[in-house]
């Protein structure tokens, strides 16, 4: 058996808090919707377990005592055969005395944390949009509206405890006979049985269902970005309280537009007389068309930027920019008569190829030029 600290990687004088959270943190990385698979699965099993021993201020308290969470671990030579007698029950005997008797157990226990994932547009995650999820869940039980019996019908006393949720037993050890006390095995430390367990939940309180979930998306979000939504988490047996819920976002690749931070890039294509004349375009961007005016002899690797038509800030206020990166298209398989026109326009234009330092900047050059100048 691994050790529960360990489990939950934590030291053996962790507060309860510190408990809490390292339980939260991996319930969220290892729970089956989040992470399905065997070895996850067992994970997550190894990490409730420990959560629900170290949780319990009694079962932890045994658990530090004995190394064993049932209170049955021995000691060499202090006979622990039927009826025997550890020295982890002489612990627990004499120190759990002093404490008092511990009264019985809830039913009604606080939901798990869960954690899932929605994808959405890059549209959504610009302007921020409601989105409906199908998640599976634990579920109050309607049928019993959480308390676990059929309609009708109640808890009761149990009788082999009367209620106390535990009992006291003799066993004999080196001190002679002396009394243990343990969990009723007859409500299992609840102090009352159920004579008529629900027949949907089977007297858990709650069940498994596929519900909607609509949820809004702010905008501004990014792959990786979590919400947390408090109390839309699973259903706690016996009608506990849901624990929460964690949507984590991963936005969907772009066609046309790529993000940077808060601002959007994209590239429009001119030919290159519209490039050497000036030319208007018109994209299509989030915001709908908008008109771009480029100027005569707009250059491969210019950068128009069209303010405000980014990303809306997260934590802020307005929205990025967007970048229109001009592309120049260089004709191919001229016809004779337009290689005639290219070749009397260079003629008229006196136009030479230049080595050294008078040539012309490289396209990418000029990107990182006017991306400076923004």
């Amino acid at each position: 058996m691994s050790d529960h600290y360990e489990t939950l990687g934590l030291s053996r004088d962790a507060s309860q808090e510190e408990i809490r959270r390292a339980y939260r943190k991996l319930a969220r990385k290892y729970h089956p919707d989040v992470n399905p698979g065997e070895e996850a699965a067992d994970r997550f099993k190894q990490i409730s377990h420990a959560f629900q021993v170290l949780s319990d201020p009694d079962k932890r308290r045994n658990y530090d005592s004995t190394g064993n969470e049932n209170g049955n671990a021995g000691f060499g030579g202090f006979g622990q055969g039927s009826g025997g007698f550890g020295f982890a029950d002489i612990f627990e005997t004499f120190m759990g005395a002093a404490g008092g008797q511990r009264g019985p157990a809830s039913r009604t226990r606080r939901g798990q944390d869960a954690q899932i994932r929605a994808q959405i547009s890059l549209k959504d995650a610009v302007f921020g949009a409601e989105t409906t999820l199908q998640v599976d869940t634990a579920v109050t039980c309607e049928a019993c509206n959480g308390s676990c019996c059929e309609p009708g019908t109640s808890p009761e006393t149990c009788s082999t405890c009367h209620g106390q949720g535990m009992i006291q037993r003799p066993v004999r050890s080196v001190l002679g006979t002396i009394m243990t006390t343990e969990a009723c095995p007859g409500c299992q430390g609840m102090g009352t049985t159920l004579p008529s367990p629900c027949h949907e939940c089977h007297g858990q309180g709650r069940v498994r269902a596929r519900k909607p979930l609509t949820i809004k998306v702010p905008a501004g979000v990014d792959t990786g970005t979590r919400i947390h939504l408090a109390g839309r988490g699973e259903a706690g047996p016996g009608g506990g309280p849901h624990g929460d819920l964690y949507v984590e976002i991963v936005v969907a690749p772009d066609a046309t537009f790529a993000r940077e931070g808060d601002n959007l890039s994209t590239t429009v294509t001119v030919p290159m007389a519209a490039a050497a004349l000036g030319t208007t375009v018109t994209l299509d961007t989030l915001d709908g068309p908008q008109t771009v005016t480029l100027a005569e002899g707009t250059q491969p690797g210019h950068v128009e930027v069209l303010k405000g038509l980014g990303v809306g800030r997260l934590r802020g206020v307005g929205r990025g920019d967007l970048r229109v990166n001009v592309l120049v298209a260089t004709p191919t398989d001229l016809t004779s008569e337009q290689r005639e026109l290219m070749e009397r326009l260079a003629e008229l234009r006196g136009e030479e190829v230049v080595h050294g330092a008078k040539h012309q900047k490289s396209m990418f050059a000029r990107i990182r030029e006017n991306l400076k100048n923004l």
